[in-house]
């Protein structure tokens, strides 16, 4: 074996340079100071140079061998000093955040930016477990949930805590539509060996919208045995959905199986307290100077998490603009405008949508009956069609056929009041307007 394959072998490593420049440009950098039958000896341009090679080794001996067809070993030494090139990046020891980027991570999502309240409390206890035992305590780790509520947030935290604990263990994460689209490509190339290499021989995998392999027989095939692998190796496996394992149709059962075999939390729709603790995290984050009573007064209208920091860096745009800080007046303007640019919406609309909500029809609602639910129903349907729809209280009454407009203020005005009070109610009127104007 003579020392020619070395450059035919950089050559292949393109999406590695995309992946892992920091990696790349080591290797790039790696001279072949000596080959023999079985044993390659490589020269690095610097001590931190040959410590990251040396963590890398066992990847680094298993892609060599398969690239030059036969089983062979490195060893990495230090260049003599006169043959050092002055790249300042040979000189660098990679960070934290290269490490956790190099897993797939953000670097932002940690658990002490996690907000926490009791809409996820039982979820955040769950993941710091796991940080902690990997492998051991609650395996697989089923965090589900609807969108925007920091499923995907809590289960990179916990990945980021057990990779920066043991820096050297195999940790990666991925979308479920990535596992797919890499398989598809390993065996469209014929190199899925590889990609079973890459997943199975993982010590934790994190899996986000799991849910999306349902339905795919050969995607589903494979991760069932990824799963297998990597929990029988000792290996800690977290998963992300927007349901329950059992609601996933479509979903083989032994998969479904598995991921009912571990610890199935879910994350709710923040609150009014967990919506403003997010705006003032994402301020700090972001440097963005916000006072607590603007912060209030967004969560109180914004009930969506992601859309929360959308409104936050519009505010903090125009503010910037303006030259003035996010005061509560600049948040009233904002909220107002964005009001006024909802789509068109008719009062039959809005009646359906809140009936929808308490299951009950549309004709009830109209009817002369005083039942506790058809009468609080009416009642929310009263409030929403005066403060969101702006329509009058004599029109109201002739919508829902009452004989005296009077019965629609008494309506709208009990409602605000139990709104003051009832922090439930008030997330189920958010709920019925935030159907009718999916951009609020």
């Amino acid at each position: 074996m003579s020392g020619s394959f070395w450059q035919s072998f950089l050559t292949t490593l393109e999406e590695l340079k995309k992946q892992n420049p920091i990696y790349y440009s080591i290797l790039s950098d790696l001279d072949v100071l000596e080959v023999s039958d079985d044993t390659v000896v490589f020269g690095c341009g610097s001590v931190g140079a040959k410590n990251y090679m040396q963590k890398k080794q066992n990847d680094f001996e298993g892609e060599l061998s398969e690239f030059i067809k036969k089983n062979v070993s490195v060893v990495f030494v230090l260049r003599e000093e006169k043959k050092q090139k002055k790249t300042p990046l040979l000189n660098y020891e990679p960070t934290k955040n290269d490490v956790v980027r190099a897993a797939g991570l953000r670097t932002n999502f940690t658990f002490e930016s996690f907000a926490v309240s009791p809409t996820n409390q039982v979820a955040f206890a769950a993941a710091q477990a796991v940080s902690k035992q990997p492998g051991s305590s609650y395996n697989p780790l089923f965090i589900y949930g609807g969108v925007g509520v920091g499923k995907t947030h809590l289960a990179q935290a916990t990945a980021r805590a057990v990779l920066l604990e043991n820096p050297d263990i195999g940790v990666f994460f991925c979308s479920g539509e990535r596992f797919m689209n890499e398989l598809i490509e390993s065996i469209r190339t014929k190199t899925t060996p590889k990609f079973r290499k890459k997943y199975r021989g993982l010590n934790l995998i994190v899996v986000d919208d799991i849910q999306f392999i349902a339905g795919k027989r050969t995607v589903q095939e494979e991760f069932f045995h990824t799963f297998n692998s990597v929990v029988s190796s000792g290996g800690q496996i977290i998963l992300t959905s927007d349901r329950p394992p059992h609601e996933i149709k479509n979903l083989e059962d032994r998969l479904r199986s598995r991921f009912s075999g571990g610890l199935i939390v879910d994350i709710q729709n923040p609150d009014f307290e967990l919506r403003t603790a997010i705006l003032l995290i994402k301020a700090r984050e972001k440097n963005i100077d916000i006072g607590i009573d603007a912060a209030k007064k967004i969560a109180e209208n914004v009930m969506d998490a992601r859309a929360l920091e959308g409104s936050l860096l519009t505010l903090y745009a125009r503010t910037v603009d303006a030259g003035s800080e996010i005061s509560l007046p600049s948040v009233e303007r904002f909220l107002f405008q964005k009001k006024e640019r909802r789509p068109k919406t008719s009062p039959q609309e809005a009646i359906k949508a809140v009936c929808s909500f308490y299951n009950i029809k549309p004709t009830q609602i109209k009817d002369k009956t005083r039942k506790s639910n058809i009468a609080f129903a009416r009642q929310i349907a009263m409030f929403v069609l005066r403060t969101e729809m702006g329509l009058g209280f004599e029109e109201i009454a002739r919508l829902l056929k009452r004989k005296d407009h009077t019965t629609v203020m008494y309506g709208v005005n009990k409602i605000k009041g139990i709104l003051m009070k009832d922090t439930a109610i008030k997330e189920d009127v958010f709920a019925i307007t935030s159907s009718l104007f999916p951009s609020t």
